[in-house]
């Protein structure tokens, strides 16, 4: 006899196959007028970019969230988002913030530019570093990205999230100056002195304590609005682990991801 959990399993990746294929084949969505498309940034490493399980409910689209796929096209935003690691990437934390603002914000469009690196040290998001584990150039292709995207819609924030890279003795002690240079230079290549920059905690996971490092890393992070203006932390208490003790599991994504709204809501003086 044919075991069910196999069954079940197959049905839900043909389900999520099939919407994809659809979403290839589906046309260009109609963009709104460039004040009412509202774009987010999502920059950092593989916990930004999403390591979580992804379901047949991830690939429905929503009206109003689209993303910036690999080719530089504006189309409906569904898990996964990112492609730094194709094999590995799954569902994250920027679906669930973009409804969230959406739902929020009647008659706006969310448009997401996914531009996170996984394994990327904060070194790694400068102009012109080549991050040789993703062949890419962290900083060159989000900028270059960015500014494709902002050709049809409006900046409105920056959602960061990085740290496990640089949670050891070398890096964890200059990991505030870089964070808070980071800031500056992002703010100031896209022209946006004010764009609220949102900062997400490292996972605190069950069996997993902490090192010296990564509470220097997370004391960065934590005393970031008191240093630099319009930013904002976002706790990750009471989140879960995949069981690798290092990326959180799909629902953990989705309800960071709303952690990420309700910070940038109140930031920007929304709902």
């Amino acid at each position: 006899m044919f075991p069910l959990a196999r069954f079940a399993r197959l049905l839900a990746a043909a389900v999520c196959a099939l919407a994809s294929l659809a979403h290839a084949q589906s046309p260009a969505p109609a963009l709104p007028a460039k004040e009412n498309f509202h774009l987010f940034l999502l920059v950092g490493q593989s916990n930004m970019a999403g390591r979580g399980a992804v379901t047949p409910a991830d690939k429905v689209p929503h009206a109003r969230v689209l993303m910036l796929n690999k080719e530089g096209q504006w189309v409906p935003a569904i898990d996964p988002l990112h492609f730094d690691k194709p094999t590995a990437v799954g569902v994250g934390l920027g679906r669930s913030f973009a409804i969230a603002v959406a739902d929020a914000t009647p008659g706006v469009t969310i448009g997401l530019i996914p531009c996170a690196v996984g394994g990327s040290p904060i070194d790694a998001w400068k102009p012109g570093y080549y991050y040789n584990a993703t062949q890419s150039h962290p900083w060159d292709d989000a900028m270059r990205r960015a500014k494709l995207a902002l050709q049809s819609g409006t900046l409105k924030g920056i959602l960061w999230h990085q740290g496990e890279s640089d949670s050891n003795r070398e890096l964890a002690p200059g990991h505030e100056t870089k964070l808070h240079d980071l800031i500056a230079r992002m703010r100031a290549e896209l022209n946006a002195p004010k764009v609220p920059f949102i900062v997400g905690q490292l996972g605190r996971f069950k069996d997993s304590p902490w090192s010296e490092f990564k509470t220097m890393v997370d004391q960065a992070h934590r005393t970031l609005p008191e240093k630099v203006p319009n930013t904002a932390f976002v706790s990750a208490e009471g989140l879960s682990d995949k069981g690798d003790k290092t990326h959180f599991n799909a629902d953990s994504y989705r309800e960071f991801g709303k952690r990420y709204a309700e910070a940038y809501l109140k930031l920007s003086g929304g709902k």
